[in-house]
């Protein structure tokens, strides 16, 4: 089986799955006391913003490495990483707003960790241009593979600035020091979507790495 094949598998499994976690999310899982049904949203918000972070720190190791190695598979994972990124970011970018309407009164605000995430989201759209912009396959990867590091420097501020700033966005309750804040029906539901968005993005990526791959064994041709 090709690698576009299991990738797309892997993709078809990972949204049957995701079907399935928010059914246990929407049935199963309690509501929760203070927000209501719109709380249901957390299991697809959340999960989608961590795995934005993941994809563009993976993005910058992947473009440290292909700095020092030159090898052209590190450039084609950052590639697919990024594109997949910018997928989750925009999950993220509307799920939030909506939650936040509900919960807040209000569809944006301005705060550190909004106002960060928005700007990772362009830094994805421009990692993206940049790499449709420049001819030169070579100048193309070590361009992009600039850029992409500062995407993962980013992540880190965009973790913590729910505690450098004051900002309507709550601080985490997953991905602390101490254990998580919530029950622990709760915290499996949350689990199992994490996991599913794992597995989305190893399919998404294989496909879009695949397609990389043969666009530029086509090129070579």
């Amino acid at each position: 089986m090709t690698l576009a094949r299991k990738g797309h598998w892997t993709t078809v499994v990972g949204l049957v799955l995701l079907g399935g976690v928010y059914v246990r999310a929407v049935v199963f899982t309690p509501v929760e006391r203070l927000q209501g049904p719109a709380q249901k949203i957390f299991y697809l918000h959340v999960p989608a913003a961590v795995w934005t972070e993941l994809a563009m720190v993976l993005v910058g190791v992947a473009s440290v490495v292909f700095l020092f190695l030159k090898d052209p598979r590190l450039d084609r994972f950052a590639e697919a990483s990024a594109e997949v990124g910018t997928v989750f970011a925009a999950i993220v970018l509307t799920t939030g707003p909506i939650w936040g309407k509900t919960v807040w009164g209000t569809w944006w605000a301005w705060d550190a960790r909004l106002t960060s995430t928005l700007f990772l989201f362009f830094l994805y759209i421009g990692y993206l241009l940049l790499r449709g912009a420049v001819g030169d396959a070579g100048a193309r990867a070590r361009y992009a593979a600039v850029l992409g590091i500062c995407g993962m420097a980013l992540v880190p501020f965009i973790h913590l600035s729910v505690y450098l700033f004051r900002t309507l966005h709550p601080q985490p309750i997953i991905l602390k020091p101490s254990a998580p804040s919530l029950p622990p029906s709760m915290l499996v539901t949350w689990l199992l979507s994490f996991a599913v968005f794992t597995v989305l993005y190893v399919g998404f990526v294989m496909q879009r790495y695949a397609l990389g791959r043969a666009r530029e064994e086509g090129d070579d041709g």
